[in-house]
């Protein structure tokens, strides 16, 4: 379990990542995995930020150039270590869930944009019985000081579709802060971290495969204002229109494989419901 008393940095003493839990009640353990490429400026104030009673940080380098690794060790000496397959959030993600050995996953960013300080929020909506707690930039406290008016109408666009398409009601589908319980991991189906070329969901689309692949499995999702500040230092990564579109496709894709996967369901209720009428006339 991580406190800064064992670390390198002073931190938020006082705040708990878990809140008390009900008596008789165990309390679960939290792993949080922070994905870095050449991030060594910024993880000073990620580990500030970090709250107590995280029981596991699993740190996934993206094979960075700079000194990312020797800073995170020096912040967080008994952190788990992973160095990503591939190369792309998703990829590092999948890496990171594999090694995480908690009850709750949590996924933050490396550059100081999503606030590790709001971590019990997430945890605290998991403990109300959501399998899924999903920030959002537009409900409640949430809102954005780095988000542009391109990639908010984008965001927007694209939220309408999945609603449309799954019937969901995100606010926020691109938003990667995100937490659900380590025992629906196995449905999102990730890419295999072992193969060596790129597939698809090792990109930024990360955050909709999770996201729609929850919802369609019938997880509850509740939502979580979350305040995204700018990155600190360095720049993104992220190209709001190539990205974009890549989640477009990802969309499309996972409803042309949810109908698919629908149909043959019914096909086979409708074939076990014959079956039954079959036996049931040879029976009388």
């Amino acid at each position: 379990m991580y406190d800064h008393a064992s670390s390198t940095v002073t931190g938020l003493h006082g705040i708990s990542a878990v809140p008390s839990a009900d008596s008789g009640k165990p309390r679960p353990s939290v792993s949080v995995i922070i994905p870095a490429m050449n991030e060594a400026k910024n993880l000073p104030y990620v580990a500030y930020r970090m709250p107590l009673g995280i029981d596991q940080i699993v740190f996934v380098d993206g094979h960075s150039a700079d000194d990312t690794v020797a800073v995170a060790r020096k912040l967080w000496p008994d952190a788990t270590f992973v160095t990503q397959t591939r190369s792309g959030k998703g990829n590092a993600l999948a890496c990171g869930i594999e090694a995480c050995t908690g009850d709750i996953i949590v996924m933050i960013d490396a550059d100081g944009s999503t606030d590790p300080a709001e971590i019990p929020l997430f945890v605290q909506a998991l403990l109300d019985g959501a399998d899924l707690a999903k920030g959002s930039r537009f409900v409640g406290a949430g809102g954005s000081t780095d988000i542009t008016t391109l990639r908010r109408w984008g965001n927007k666009a694209l939220n309408q579709i999945v609603n449309t398409y799954f019937h969901t009601k995100f606010t926020d589908l691109c938003y990667g802060y995100n937490a659900f319980w380590a025992r629906h991991a196995e449905q999102i189906e990730l890419p295999p971290t072992h193969y060596t070329r790129a597939q698809w969901g090792d990109g930024f689309e990360i955050e909709t495969v999770i996201n729609v692949r929850l919802a369609t499995a019938g997880l509850k999702i509740s939502e979580v204002g979350s305040f995204e500040g700018p990155r600190l230092h360095g720049r993104s990564n992220l190209n709001a229109y190539s990205d974009g579109m890549r989640v477009l496709r990802t969309i499309n894709q996972e409803f042309a494989h949810w109908k698919d996967h629908r149909s043959k369901v019914r096909s086979g209720v409708r074939a076990g419901a014959a079956v039954e009428k079959a036996a049931d006339e040879l029976a009388g």
